[in-house]
C-alpha cells in the first residue's frame, strides 16, 4: 500500500523531471519518489506550479491543505482516471428519488450509531458507567427506519451523537468539561482534535472514493453543495467511530494528548506541530492495521474497508445487491 506525504515545513514543492522535489527556506533540497505516495498533506506554507499540479495528476496523487490551525482548507482532486457515465447516471437516479436517498441515508446512519453504540459498549465493558447512554442511542436507533426524509433523520442522528458526546467526559480520563460538538470554530480542545482527526478519515475517505468509480460530488445524507465533495462526508460518517473516536480516546488516555498541546490564549484552536505529527503518524498505523473480512474471508487494513465501502455502494446503485453498511464485528 502507498504511503502519504506530509509536508510541515515552509518551503516550495516542484516537480524534478518525472519525481517531486521539495526545498526548504534554506534552501535545502529532498528529492521525493512520486511512486511512494497516494496522497499529500501540506500543512506549512508551500509554494506549488502547474507543472507539479500536471505530474500529480497524471499520477492520481490528491493534495490537501491546511492552514496555520490545522483546518482543513480544500484539496486538488486530480483528475479522475475511472469514469464511467452509466454509474454518474445511477448515482444522480438515486440522489434525484426521494425513496431511493433516504433509503441509503438511513442506512449510513444505521451503521454509524451502531459504530457508536459498540464504543460505548467497549468502554462500558471497562468500568465506565455508560448504561444510560447506551439505552438512549438504542431508543434512537429504533427510529432511524420510521424517518420519512433525510431531514427527519438528520435530526435523529444529531441527538445520539449529542447523547454520544456527553459520554465522553466518562471516557476521557482527563478533564474534558464536553458539553457539545462546535465545529465553526472549534471552542475547546476536544472540538479541536475531534475537527482535526475527523478531517484527516475525511481526505482519506476521498482518496479510496478516487480509486472507484463514484463520484464524490453526488451525496445521500449530506447535501450536495458547492466546493465539497460530499459523499466523503456520507461515507466518513461509518468510519469516525471506528477509526477517528478511537484514536482520540487512545491518544487522551494515555495522555499523548493533553491540553499543553493547544495554545490556550487562541481558546485551544490551534494544535502544535508535534501533536499533529504524532497524530497523522498514529492514523496511518491505525489505518494499516489488518482485520479478519468474515464475508471475504481475508486480512485487510482499516483503510481497505473504506474503499469496500464504495464498492458496496456501487453496487447497490448499479442494482447488483442492496446496500448494507459496514457495522464492526470484533
Amino acid at each position: 500500500m502507498k504511503e502519504s506525504l506530509y509536508i510541515y515545513n515552509n518551503g516550495t514543492l516542484a516537480r524534478k523531471d518525472n519525481t517531486l522535489r521539495f526545498i526548504n527556506e534554506n534552501n535545502e533540497k529532498r528529492d521525493i519518489p512520486i511512486e511512494r505516495y497516494s496522497d499529500i498533506y501540506i500543512f506549512g506554507e508551500v509554494t506549488v506550479n502547474s507543472a507539479l499540479l500536471n505530474i500529480l495528476s497524471k499520477y492520481g496523487i490528491n493534495v490537501h491543505f491546511f492552514n496555520y490551525y490545522s483546518f482543513y482548507t480544500g484539496s486538488f482532486y486530480a483528475r479522475e482516471q475511472m469514469l464511467a457515465g452509466q454509474l454518474l447516471i445511477r448515482q444522480a437516479e438515486h440522489y434525484s428519488d426521494p425513496q431511493k436517498r433516504l433509503y441509503i441515508a438511513q442506512k449510513f446512519i444505521d451503521s454509524a450509531s451502531y459504530n457508536i453504540y459498540r464504543n460505548l459498549r467497549y468502554y462500558n465493558s471497562r468500568g465506565r458507567d455508560l448504561q444510560m447512554f447506551m439505552d438512549e442511542i438504542e431508543s434512537l436507533r429504533k427510529c432511524i427506519y420510521k424517518t420519512e426524509s433525510v431531514q427527519e433523520l438528520m435530526g435523529f442522528e444529531g441527538n445520539i451523537r449529542k447523547t454520544y458526546y456527553t459520554a465522553w467526559n466518562l471516557i476521557v480520563n482527563q478533564q474534558i468539561d464536553f458539553e457539545k460538538r462546535v465545529k465553526h470554530p472549534p471552542d475547546n480542545m476536544i472540538n479541536t482534535l475531534i475537527s482535526f482527526v475527523n478531517t484527516l478519515i475525511y481526505t482519506r475517505t476521498l482518496g479510496e472514493i478516487y480509486k472507484t468509480q463514484l463520484n464524490p460530488t453526488i451525496s445521500y445524507l449530506h447535501e450536495p453543495g458547492v466546493r465539497r465533495f460530499s459523499l466523503c462526508l456520507d461515507l466518513s460518517e461509518i468510519f469516525k467511530p471506528i477509526i477517528a473516536d478511537r484514536l482520540i480516546f487512545s491518544l487522551l488516555n494515555k495522555n499523548q494528548i493533553t491540553e499543553n498541546d493547544f495554545t490556550e490564549n487562541l481558546n485551544y484552536l490551534h494544535l502544535n506541530k508535534k501533536a499533529s505529527q504524532l497524530i497523522v503518524k498514529q492514523l496511518d498505523e491505525k489505518l494499516k492495521t489488518t482485520v479478519h473480512h468474515k464475508e471475504l474471508d481475508k486480512d485487510v487494513s482499516y483503510q481497505y474497508l473504506i474503499r469496500l465501502e464504495a464498492y458496496k455502494l456501487i453496487k447497490h446503485l448499479i442494482g447488483e445487491k442492496e446496500y448494507e453498511g459496514f457495522k464492526m464485528w470484533w
